[in-house]
């Protein structure tokens, strides 16, 4: 039995490949969807794919000429019958398996250009339902039209310039204009919406607002997995659609979108295109459930080697087939395979230093997903609670608080995804600090719990507790306040990329408006800073001043009663001086017969100063009574009045007789220079 179903797979593989080569359909979910509504008749899907009126497979084919097309070039005679429209049954999966494999390329698309039975295949065509506020507009393009096409459709339907518009809803995070569909692998049917914020919404669209308001609300859907017996609480914005709900319970459940079977849809939500704003879902909770609708494939055990099997985003989770259906079990899809294919933890337990711990994380982390993340930030949580909430207002940055754990089952999609798309490892590296912890181990949890506590309270510590293993992985975005830390928003895995951006520029946002007062009052307390130093400043160097204009004071008053000093001792000595001279003259002689000479002196003030001498006094004695009255011989020198002489330069020791002063004369005092 194992041989028959292994048999049975690799023909399906090769139909598949066939069917996907002849049509173009690079969806593999959608390939495999229409080859089971044809019960994987190969010529049957193709026909239904591609109309007989476009001449791809005629309804006179042949059992021999399909088999011939597909292993080999038709013999004439073959041919003829195929021209002559012989109807012959088609082969039998017997004839088919036991058929030598040939190349998918050349089965049924041959390139003879010649052929009579295939022609050239159509392009692939896209359907698009775009919703803009009260509008729905339908397009269908070729799959290498662009992304601005779209726009420029849309500019023509909806009045909107395309320069303000902003076109979400794409599955694999943001595009850019020139982005040709072709290269994004879109299915068959899509949904997007059209945003316009720098539009104001005008008065007639009250409806449209309403309809937008709804976009922008979280619907919480409960929903129950039957099987698992385990309910899940997903929040999705208004603007997801149920395709995309689908598709994220996919990744939780394992269980391929075709394969679902829901029950609690409204009526009303008849097309998995329609947003669950639209749906008719209750507000702000509906419940759901879900379970494996039974398949006609043939699971088979899970193979023992360990392959590295990529992760899908929910851009990508229906280009695949239930992995059970070719030889792979849904736990080995989600890097959940037996412990001999377990990699390494992404944080050591019980490590003593939290640095060591994040470095371990960030060489995991780039081992499995790529060097291209967030740059993790190494060290403790106050460390770089430190460098995201101190310093300058203009320097600081939000904390983005990366929490994973391995054992849940989004983790793998998370990171691969979310944490390394370039857009968000930008935004992170440019506006946050991000800090990461492991807490798969319940060592390495507790520890975390005891961080937050003594960082963030208790209230953050509680809400971590309360998220099962399931939600992981936690993105918390931290904005540090004056008195305490605020935890902005919580965002669990079950998450997209645009939501993700969106949810971290709204937070963002707030943090900017926070930041721009406290930059305000920073600046305004600088401001008052420096002019309280200037006024110091002015005032020390006002205290500096008068302290020299006093010390200048105190020396000239020192120095005037040195002065006064030094003049006074001066007259003291001058005068004690005059008064020896004084008292060392001889007395003045009276009126006798001895030789008297009479001098008359005047003085620079106009006084005169007489006294007689005898003739035999030396010039010495008249010299010291001219000092002896207050006009030392250093100071003044003695002249004649005529004719004009300078006796204080003639000798001292000769007498008034020789000197020529008898027996009187007029003599005048004047000061030397």
């Amino acid at each position: 039995m194992a041989s028959e179903s292994g048999e049975s797979n690799m023909d399906r593989e090769m139909i598949l490949a066939d069917f996907q080569a002849c049509t173009g359909i690079d969806n593999i979910a959608e390939a495999i969807t229409l080859l089971e509504l044809n019960n994987w008749d190969l010529v049957a899907a193709i026909n239904g794919v591609i109309p007989q009126e476009n001449g791809i497979l005629q309804s006179n084919f042949s059992s021999e000429a399909s088999q011939s097309s597909m292993f080999g070039p038709p013999s004439q005679s073959e041919a003829a019958d195929a021209a002559a429209g012989g109807a012959v049954s088609p082969p039998s999966s017997s004839s088919l398996s036991s058929s030598p494999p040939s190349s998918s390329t050349s089965a049924f698309c041959p390139v003879n250009a010649s052929s009579r039975h295939i022609v050239e295949r159509q392009p692939r065509m896209l359907n698009f339902r775009v919703e803009y506020r009260q509008r729905t507009v339908e397009l269908v393009l070729e799959e290498g039209s662009t992304v601005g096409e779209i726009k420029q459709i849309l500019e023509t339907e909806l009045g909107v310039p395309v320069s303000k518009m902003q076109l979400k809803g794409w599955k694999c995070g943001d595009v850019s204009d020139s982005t040709v569909m072709r290269s994004l692998h879109l299915p068959k049917n899509n949904s997007l919406y059209v945003l316009t914020p720098d539009i104001a919404p005008t008065a007639s669209t009250s409806k449209n607002s309403d309809l937008q308001e709804s976009l922008n609300q979280n619907f919480l859907l409960v929903i129950s997995h039957r099987e698992a017996q385990r309910d899940y609480s997903l929040n999705f914005p208004g603007s997801r659609t149920i395709q995309e709900v689908k598709r994220n319970v996919s990744d939780l459940t394992n269980i391929p979108v075709r394969h679902q079977q829901w029950e609690g849809w409204p009526v009303s939500a008849s097309d998995d295109s329609m947003t669950l704003a639209v749906s008719g879902i209750t507000y702000p909770c509906h419940h759901l459930s879900v379970c494996r609708r039974s398949s006609p494939a043939n699971s088979q055990e899970p193979t023992e080697e360990c392959a590295d099997v990529h992760m899908v985003s929910d851009s990508e989770g229906d280009d695949f087939e239930d992995a059970s259906e070719f030889g792979v079990d849904d736990s080995e899809m989600f890097g959940m395979g037996s412990s001999t294919c377990r990699k390494s933890p992404m944080m050591p337990e019980n490590s003593e230093n939290e640095a060591d711990a994040l470095l371990h994380f960030t060489a995991e982390f780039s081992s499995r997903y790529g060097d291209t993340h967030p740059m993790f930030f190494i060290g403790s949580l106050e460390a770089a609670s430190q460098e995201a909430f101190h310093g300058k207002a203009r320097d600081r940055k939000l904390l983005a608080i990366y929490l994973y754990n391995d054992d849940s089952v989004l983790g793998n999609v998370f990171c691969s995804q979310m944490m390394c798309a370039d857009s968000i490892v930008a935004y992170l590296s440019q506006n946050f600090i991000t800090w990461a912890w492991d807490v798969t181990k319940e060592a390495n949890k507790a520890r975390l719990l005891t961080m937050c506590t003594r960082h963030f309270g208790s209230v953050v510590t509680q809400t971590i507790r309360t998220y099962k293993t399931d939600q992981f992985p936690l993105l918390l975005i931290v904005m540090g306040k004056r008195t305490s830390n605020e935890v902005l928003n919580v965002i669990q895995g079950n998450t997209t990329v645009d939501e993700l951006m969106m949810r971290l520029m709204g937070a963002m946002e707030i943090f900017t408006a926070q930041q721009q007062e406290d930059i305000k009052d920073e600046d305004e307390r600088e401001a008052r800073e420096t002019v309280k130093r200037e006024q110091d400043e002015a005032y020390r160097v006002s205290l500096e001043a008068d302290r020299k204009k006093r010390e200048a004071q105190e020396r000239e008053e020192a120095e005037q009663v040195r002065l006064e000093r030094m003049r006074k001792e001066q007259e003291e000595e001058k005068e004690a001086i005059r008064l020896s001279l004084e008292q060392a003259l001889p007395p003045e002689p009276e009126d006798s017969g001895e030789q008297i000479s009479k001098l008359r002196i005047r003085t620079p003030s106009g006084e005169f100063l007489e006294r007689r001498f005898q003739v035999s006094c030396k010039l010495q004695v008249l010299f010291d009574f001219v000092a002896s009255k207050g006009y030392p011989f250093e100071e003044f020198k003695l002249l004649t009045t005529f004719p004009r002489r300078n006796i204080t330069q003639l000798d001292p020791g000769s007498n008034l007789m020789e000197a020529k002063l008898f027996p009187q004369e007029t003599l005048f005092l004047e000061s030397k220079e």
